[in-house]
């Protein structure tokens, strides 16, 4: 298994590194065609309206759009979060429309209002650590899309279908609960579809 981050700006180098923790090979992705040489993908943190202005190129929308049809799991963290959201707020803006929620960009404020907090997660016992970096919040979650963890009472980790999404940046953290879930719905999904073909 190879995932892959995409590195067209943020903090994609956090993410490598608990990759490499976890024992997991890994890729940057910079164009479409390197979607090819990945098994899943992970959206970093970063400042969503630039990566639309990178993603217009090449038609990199559209072929992560094809590489979700295909059955790839993608996790996306912050800005990450609101490219794979299906409605973004403050103020609206195109998106890849995976997951059926609605988001509201820069929710917790600027840059200067980032923090930790802890919150509870169905993924482990006790509290997560969670660093908020002008994240965005969700606002609504759709039928079928399952709330992992909340903090102050608001979902801030949810999954639908091959894609999982955080408002907050786990790899800034030394808490690798959820990328071990990504790693787990990955290899969860390579086995389905391998009875599926057998």
């Amino acid at each position: 298994m190879t995932v892959g981050i995409l590195a067209l700006q943020g903090d994609f180098e956090a993410h490598a590194r608990v990759l490499e923790r976890l024992g997991v090979e890994w890729m940057y992705v910079k164009r479409p065609a390197e979607l090819a040489g990945v098994d899943a993908l992970i959206l970093p943190g970063g400042e969503s309206t630039t990566f639309l202005k990178f993603l217009e190129r090449e038609n990199f929308l559209d072929h992560l759009r094809r590489f979700a049809d295909e059955g790839h799991a993608l996790f996306g963290t912050c800005a990450g979060a609101i490219l794979l959201a299906k409605e973004v707020t403050n103020p609206p803006q195109p998106s890849l429309g995976l997951v059926d929620v609605t988001v509201e960009r820069n929710a917790y404020g600027r840059q200067v209002a980032s923090a930790v907090r802890y919150g509870r997660s169905v993924l482990k016992e006790g509290a997560m650590e969670m660093v908020f970096i002008r994240a965005p919040v969700i606002r609504r979650v759709g039928p079928g899309v399952e709330v992992l963890a909340e903090c102050d009472a608001l979902p801030v980790a949810v999954e639908h279908g091959a894609c999982l999404l955080s408002t907050f940046h786990p790899e800034l953290t030394s808490d690798t609960t959820l990328h071990e879930h990504f790693l787990e719905m990955v290899r969860s999904r390579e086995a389905r579809q391998s009875r599926a073909s057998a």
